[in-house]
C-alpha cells in the first residue's frame, strides 16, 4: 500500500480523498490546504491535516503526493515534491504551458520519480463507448468527431475566473476533450482554429469552439459552453459505414449503420417550398438503428496504475508525451483566438 497525501483540499482534492480512502492500492496519509474553512472540514471528517506544505514533503513515510491546487501553482509544488523523492499525480491542466511542463518533467527525471497527471475523463463511459466503438471499426472509420459540453451557469465563481491563476473553460474542459479526441485521433495534429466566448467573463475563456484538423484529413469539433440552454450532443461522429450519437453521458450510444449506399427508389419528401431526394431520408432496408450498452469502467485503474508504475509492475497509462501534446494543442488555441485564423502546425 502507498502513502499519499494531497495538497490542496477543495473540490478536487476532497474527490482524490474520498478515493483514495476506499482505494486497495493507496491510504491517505493526510491533506493540506491554504484555507482554514478546508482544513477544519477535513478535520471534521477525521482526515489528518498537515500544517503546511513543508510537511507534507518531509514525511518520509509519504511516498506520493497529489496537487489539487490551481493551476498556476502546479510547477513549482511538483519540483518541490520530486526534490523530496515524493511520486506525483498532478491535477489537469499539468500547467499553463509546455515550458513549465518541460521544467517539470526535467525534475521527475532528475529524481527518479513517477509523475502523471489526473487525466480522469479517459475513464468516462460516454468517452469509452465512442472509443471502442472506433476501435471496432462496427461503423467504419471516423470521418469527422464532435465534442461538446454544455453547461448554463457560467463558470466558477472562484480562482477558475481569474487569469494569473490558470482559469478559463480551455484549461478547464477543454484540456479533458482535447485529450480524449487525440486518444480518439493518433494522427497528426496539422491545423488548429479557436474562438473562444466571453459572455460572463471578460478576463478569461467562459466556452469556446476549437476545431482541429488531422494528418490525413480528419477533422474533430470541440466545444464547450457554459451559456447553453439547450445542449447539443455530447458526441456525434460520422464514421464511413454509420454515424454514432451520444445525447449526454446518461444515455447509451445510439448508431446509424449503413446496409447499403443506394436505393431502388427515393421517394421525394417535401421540404419547406420544395421537394427534395438529396435530404429524404433513409429507410431500414439501407440502414439499421440501434443503442449499444454502456461500458463497465472504474476510477480506481488510475490509482492502481501509478502504484503499479512506482514497483515497475506497470508504465504509467497516462504518458507524460500524451499531455505535452494536449498542452500545445491549448497553446496554439489561445494563439489561433487572439490572431483570429488558422494556425498550421505539427503536434
Amino acid at each position: 500500500m502507498k502513502n499519499v497525501a494531497i495538497i490542496g483540499y477543495g473540490g478536487q482534492g476532497a474527490w482524490h480523498a474520498e478515493q483514495i480512502l476506499k482505494s486497495d492500492v493507496c491510504v491517505l496519509s493526510g491533506v493540506y490546504d491554504i484555507k482554514e474553512e478546508r482544513r477544519i472540514i477535513a478535520k471534521e471528517k477525521g482526515i489528518k491535516v498537515y500544517s503546511d506544505n513543508a510537511e507534507i514533503f518531509n514525511d518520509k513515510s509519504v511516498d506520493i503526493v497529489v496537487i489539487a491546487t490551481p493551476n498556476d501553482s502546479h510547477k513549482d509544488l511538483a519540483i518541490e515534491a520530486f526534490k523530496h523523492k515524493k511520486h506525483v499525480i498532478c491535477e489537469k491542466p499539468v500547467e499553463t504551458s509546455v515550458k513549465n511542463l518541460k521544467k517539470m518533467i526535467e525534475a521527475s527525471k532528475k529524481h527518479n520519480c513517477i509523475f502523471t497527471v489526473h487525466q480522469n475523463r479517459r475513464w468516462d463511459i460516454d468517452f469509452l463507448a465512442v472509443k471502442s466503438v472506433i476501435e471496432s471499426c462496427e461503423i467504419g472509420e471516423p470521418i469527422n468527431i464532435e465534442s461538446r459540453v454544455h453547461g448554463s451557469r457560467g463558470i466558477p465563481s472562484d480562482w477558475r475566473c481569474q487569469k494569473e491563476s490558470g482559469g478559463g473553460m480551455m484549461l478547464d474542459w477543454g484540456v479533458h476533450l482535447i485529450d480524449q479526441m487525440l486518444q480518439l485521433f493518433k494522427e497528426k495534429v496539422v491545423s488548429v482554429y479557436c474562438k473562444f466566448t466571453h459572455i460572463l467573463n471578460n478576463e478569461v475563456d467562459d466556452g469556446f469552439k476549437l476545431v482541429l484538423g488531422f494528418e490525413g484529413g480528419k477533422t474533430a469539433l470541440i466545444e464547450v459552453g457554459t451559456y447553453n440552454f439547450i445542449s447539443l450532443p455530447r458526441f456525434y461522429i460520422q464514421c464511413k459505414q454509420g454515424t454514432l450519437k451520444i445525447e449526454d453521458w446518461r444515455q447509451n450510444a445510439h448508431i446509424a449503420k449503413l446496409k447499403a449506399w443506394q436505393e431502388k427508389d427515393i421517394m421525394p419528401v417535401v421540404n419547406a417550398a420544395g421537394i427534395t431526394k438529396t435530404m429524404a431520408p433513409r429507410d431500414e432496408i439501407t440502414l439499421s438503428e440501434y443503442d449499444i450498452d454502456k461500458p463497465t469502467t472504474d476510477v480506481h485503474n488510475f490509482y492502481r496504475n501509478i502504484c503499479y508504475a512506482i514497483d515497475k509492475k506497470e508504465e504509467c497509462l497516462i504518458k507524460l508525451e500524451e499531455v505535452q501534446r494536449v498542452m500545445a494543442v491549448m497553446e496554439k488555441a489561445f494563439v489561433s483566438d487572439k490572431r483570429g485564423q488558422v494556425i498550421k502546425t505539427e503536434i
